[in-house]
């Protein structure tokens, strides 16, 4: 195997991703506590989100999150929108700043997810991809992409439009899926490491 081969082969990227969450979970562990306490207190609930999703392979596997939204009676809809009546003040705050995605990092340790990968989707849409779209369900999904990034304004995005469910289906999600097909063809460790930094960048830009 070549240096260049092996950099960006999945052994390497899964060693990355076991030793930099491992570590991550080590020292955020107090910040996760104090996420799960204002968590619980804003929304009454439990203040770990579990939420059932769609990975490698097709197989179902479940998401960790901080709880950022109060339950609705009627289970609400998937899609999100700035300004949803659902999402309390803290959560709102967990969610500009991306800290309701850091139990996910469990999820990297366990094998479910990488740091770098297609968003995992709940069942219905990941089920319903054909042709060359079933390429992502060949690779781990992520906590964040190329995707995430272009549309980490996504619910401001979705909250201009008449017909939000109806804008992502046909419009954001087919977009999305375009864009990790290409990046499952195209990845690298490197590839991997900017959109990394470039997440971290823009963290807190809901909250400006």
């Amino acid at each position: 195997m070549t240096p260049g081969r092996f950099w960006d082969g999945p052994e390497c990227k899964r060693a990355f991703d076991v030793v930099v969450a491992s570590l991550g979970l080590l020292v955020l562990w107090p910040l996760l506590l104090m996420g799960w306490v204002a968590a619980t207190a804003s929304t009454g609930e439990n203040g770990w989100f579990v939420q059932q999703r769609v990975g490698r392979g097709g197989r179902p596997f479940d998401v960790y999150k901080l709880r950022t939204m109060r339950s609705s009676p009627n289970g609400g809809s998937f899609v999100t929108v700035r300004g949803d009546a659902r999402i309390t003040p803290v959560g709102a705050w967990l969610r500009a700043w991306k800290l309701d995605e850091l139990p996910q990092l469990v999820n990297v340790v366990k094998g479910d997810m990488s740091f770098v990968g297609p968003r995992p989707d709940v069942p219905g849409f990941a089920d319903a991809l054909e042709g060359d779209a079933r390429e992502i369900l060949t690779v781990r999904p992520g906590i964040t992409s190329p995707a995430t990034l272009k549309y980490r304004d996504e619910e401001e995005i979705l909250a201009r439009r008449s017909d939000p469910e109806t804008y992502n289906a046909d419009v954001i999600f087919p977009d999305k899926v375009r864009m990790n097909v290409a990046y499952v063809r195209t990845r690298t460790l490197a590839g991997d490491l900017r959109i990394i930094l470039d997440t971290l960048r823009g963290c807190g830009s809901g909250a400006r």
